[in-house]
Protein backbone atom coordinates (compact mmCIF):
# COMPACT_ATOMS: atom_id res chain seq x y z
CA UNK A 1 0.00 0.00 0.00
CA UNK A 2 0.61 3.62 -0.60
CA UNK A 3 0.72 6.34 2.08
CA UNK A 4 -2.63 7.60 0.23
CA UNK A 5 -3.97 4.37 0.25
CA UNK A 6 -2.76 4.00 4.27
CA UNK A 7 -4.10 7.22 4.98
CA UNK A 8 -7.78 6.29 3.38
CA UNK A 9 -7.32 3.13 5.23
CA UNK A 10 -6.61 4.32 8.77
CA UNK A 11 -9.62 7.40 8.12
CA UNK A 12 -12.07 4.37 7.61
CA UNK A 13 -10.82 2.73 10.88
CA UNK A 14 -10.47 6.19 12.78
CA UNK A 15 -14.41 7.56 11.99
CA UNK A 16 -16.29 5.37 14.01
CA UNK A 17 -14.42 6.57 17.25
CA UNK A 18 -14.67 10.26 16.60
CA UNK A 19 -17.27 10.50 18.86
CA UNK A 20 -20.21 11.49 16.46
CA UNK A 21 -18.71 13.89 14.51
CA UNK A 22 -17.37 16.19 16.89
CA UNK A 23 -14.04 15.18 17.01
CA UNK A 24 -12.08 15.83 13.43
CA UNK A 25 -9.15 15.46 12.01
CA UNK A 26 -6.65 18.38 11.35
CA UNK A 27 -3.56 16.63 9.66
CA UNK A 28 -2.45 13.25 9.45
CA UNK A 29 1.34 12.26 8.67
CA UNK A 30 2.49 9.09 7.49
CA UNK A 31 6.38 7.28 7.73
CA UNK A 32 6.52 3.77 6.13
CA UNK A 33 9.82 2.28 7.13
CA UNK A 34 10.68 -1.55 6.84
CA UNK A 35 11.58 -1.15 11.18
CA UNK A 36 9.23 0.97 12.25
CA UNK A 37 6.59 3.09 10.56
CA UNK A 38 4.77 5.77 12.07
CA UNK A 39 1.57 7.82 11.55
CA UNK A 40 0.89 10.44 13.36
CA UNK A 41 -2.57 12.08 13.69
CA UNK A 42 -4.22 15.44 14.77
CA UNK A 43 -7.27 15.92 16.37
CA UNK A 44 -9.49 18.67 17.30
CA UNK A 45 -12.70 19.21 18.03
CA UNK A 46 -15.14 22.77 18.78
CA UNK A 47 -14.52 22.60 22.09
CA UNK A 48 -11.47 21.49 22.09
CA UNK A 49 -9.99 18.15 22.18
CA UNK A 50 -8.02 16.62 25.76
CA UNK A 51 -5.87 14.19 26.40
CA UNK A 52 -7.80 11.40 27.61
CA UNK A 53 -10.05 11.80 24.15
CA UNK A 54 -6.65 11.59 22.54
CA UNK A 55 -5.41 8.50 24.40
CA UNK A 56 -8.60 6.29 24.33
CA UNK A 57 -9.13 6.93 20.27
CA UNK A 58 -5.53 6.29 19.80
CA UNK A 59 -6.06 3.08 22.05
CA UNK A 60 -9.00 1.58 19.66
CA UNK A 61 -7.43 2.55 16.63
CA UNK A 62 -4.41 0.53 17.83
CA UNK A 63 -7.02 -2.34 18.59
CA UNK A 64 -8.01 -1.82 15.25
CA UNK A 65 -5.55 -1.36 13.06
CA UNK A 66 -3.74 -5.23 14.88
CA UNK A 67 -7.22 -7.11 14.21
CA UNK A 68 -6.82 -6.26 10.17
CA UNK A 69 -2.82 -6.83 10.51
CA UNK A 70 -2.30 -3.44 9.37
CA UNK A 71 1.29 -3.58 8.96
CA UNK A 72 3.58 -6.72 8.69
CA UNK A 73 6.09 -4.80 10.54
CA UNK A 74 6.56 -2.09 13.49
CA UNK A 75 4.53 0.62 13.87
CA UNK A 76 4.15 3.19 16.33
CA UNK A 77 0.61 5.45 16.88
CA UNK A 78 0.46 9.17 18.13
CA UNK A 79 -2.88 10.63 18.60
CA UNK A 80 -3.06 14.82 19.87
CA UNK A 81 -4.19 17.66 19.47
CA UNK A 82 -2.58 20.10 17.41
CA UNK A 83 0.38 22.41 19.02
CA UNK A 84 0.56 26.25 19.06
CA UNK A 85 3.11 26.20 16.13
CA UNK A 86 0.02 24.37 13.98
CA UNK A 87 -1.96 26.67 11.89
CA UNK A 88 -5.35 27.14 11.83
CA UNK A 89 -7.18 24.72 8.95
CA UNK A 90 -10.20 24.55 9.06
CA UNK A 91 -12.96 27.14 9.56
CA UNK A 92 -14.72 25.05 12.43
CA UNK A 93 -11.40 26.49 14.47
CA UNK A 94 -11.50 29.55 14.61
CA UNK A 95 -14.94 30.24 16.55
CA UNK A 96 -13.05 28.88 19.90
CA UNK A 97 -10.19 31.35 19.49
CA UNK A 98 -12.31 34.88 19.48
CA UNK A 99 -10.50 37.58 21.69
CA UNK A 100 -7.23 35.24 21.06
CA UNK A 101 -4.48 37.68 18.86
CA UNK A 102 -3.87 35.82 15.25
CA UNK A 103 -1.34 36.31 12.79
CA UNK A 104 -2.88 35.88 9.42
CA UNK A 105 -1.38 35.57 6.15
CA UNK A 106 -3.01 36.16 3.10
CA UNK A 107 -2.62 34.03 -0.11
CA UNK A 108 -1.01 36.96 -1.70
CA UNK A 109 1.33 37.38 1.49
CA UNK A 110 0.02 39.96 2.88
CA UNK A 111 0.43 39.60 6.57
CA UNK A 112 -2.04 40.90 9.61
CA UNK A 113 -1.90 40.64 12.91
CA UNK A 114 -4.70 41.62 15.69
CA UNK A 115 -7.34 40.23 18.00
CA UNK A 116 -9.75 38.01 16.51
CA UNK A 117 -13.42 39.44 17.15
CA UNK A 118 -16.12 37.73 14.79
CA UNK A 119 -16.23 34.41 12.72
CA UNK A 120 -18.95 34.24 10.11
CA UNK A 121 -19.64 31.20 7.57
CA UNK A 122 -17.22 32.71 5.00
CA UNK A 123 -14.80 35.44 7.07
CA UNK A 124 -12.75 36.84 10.15
CA UNK A 125 -12.85 39.62 11.47
CA UNK A 126 -10.09 41.22 13.12
CA UNK A 127 -9.06 44.51 15.08
CA UNK A 128 -5.70 44.92 14.08
CA UNK A 129 -2.94 45.22 16.34
CA UNK A 130 -1.15 48.41 15.95
CA UNK A 131 -0.09 52.01 18.01
CA UNK A 132 -3.15 54.42 17.07
CA UNK A 133 -3.25 58.11 17.22
CA UNK A 134 -5.60 59.50 20.35
CA UNK A 135 -8.71 59.89 18.32
CA UNK A 136 -7.85 57.60 15.48
CA UNK A 137 -11.12 55.44 14.60
CA UNK A 138 -10.63 51.41 15.20
CA UNK A 139 -11.80 49.63 12.19
CA UNK A 140 -12.16 46.11 11.79
CA UNK A 141 -10.49 44.17 9.04
CA UNK A 142 -12.57 41.60 7.25
CA UNK A 143 -10.66 38.60 5.69
CA UNK A 144 -12.67 36.24 3.14
CA UNK A 145 -11.35 32.79 4.63
CA UNK A 146 -10.91 31.85 0.92
CA UNK A 147 -8.11 34.51 0.88
CA UNK A 148 -5.95 33.11 3.92
CA UNK A 149 -2.84 30.93 3.53
CA UNK A 150 -2.22 30.74 6.84
CA UNK A 151 -3.36 31.59 10.49
CA UNK A 152 -1.67 31.17 13.56
CA UNK A 153 -2.82 31.82 17.21
CA UNK A 154 -0.53 33.34 18.76
CA UNK A 155 0.42 32.94 22.76
CA UNK A 156 0.15 35.30 25.05
CA UNK A 157 1.71 35.43 28.53
CA UNK A 158 0.26 38.56 30.13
Amino acid sequence: MDKNQIKESVLGLLEPHLADGNIFVVDMKITISKILSKIIILLDSDEGIRIDQCATISRALGHDMEEKEFFESNYNIEVSSPGIDMPLKFARQYPRNIGRNLQIILKNGTECLGKLTEVNADSVTIIEEKKRKKNEEIIPLVFSLEDIKESFVQVSFK
